[in-house]
């Protein structure tokens, strides 16, 4: 499984620094929808999900974050903790984030409004669907 890290140019002086996410250009799908995680507990995991079509990135935008992404033969764990990059997170991808900084704004991007029908909250349904996605994918 290949992890696609984006890296997000910031722009700055002495005032400060600026990040602009842009369709096409850093972010690759039309967006949709933005959302946010902050005030995460300590100890709280969230997440256990994927999407069926539902492509995202998520952003760091301050603190840090951990992710565990599953595509059904392959678990791999990142690290979010820099506001100038993206983690694009594709459709069929398992997610789970833990380990939230007490300072931690998760901020994420969609390429569609909410619709529960897209979900698939357990996870031995959606190792049977990842596996029917890829067979299908493959013809």
């Amino acid at each position: 499984m290949q992890i696609k890290l984006i890296p997000l140019q910031a722009h700055g002086d002495d005032r400060g620094s600026l990040i602009a996410l842009e369709e096409g250009k850093n972010i690759p799908f039309p967006v949709k929808r933005v959302y946010y995680l902050f005030n995460t507990k300590e100890g709280v995991r969230r997440g256990f999900h994927a999407h069926k079509t539902l492509k995202q990135v998520a952003i760091a935008v301050r603190g840090s974050c951990r992710f565990v992404l599953d595509d059904g033969n392959e678990r791999v764990e990142v690290l979010l903790d820099n506001p100038a990059q993206g983690l694009l997170i594709e459709s069929f991808m398992w997610r789970e984030m833990y380990d939230f900084s007490e300072d931690c704004v998760l901020m994420v991007l969609a390429d569609q409004l909410y619709d529960e029908s897209d979900y698939i909250r357990d996870y031995a349904q959606f190792i049977e669907a990842a596996n029917s996605h890829v067979h299908s994918s493959a013809q």
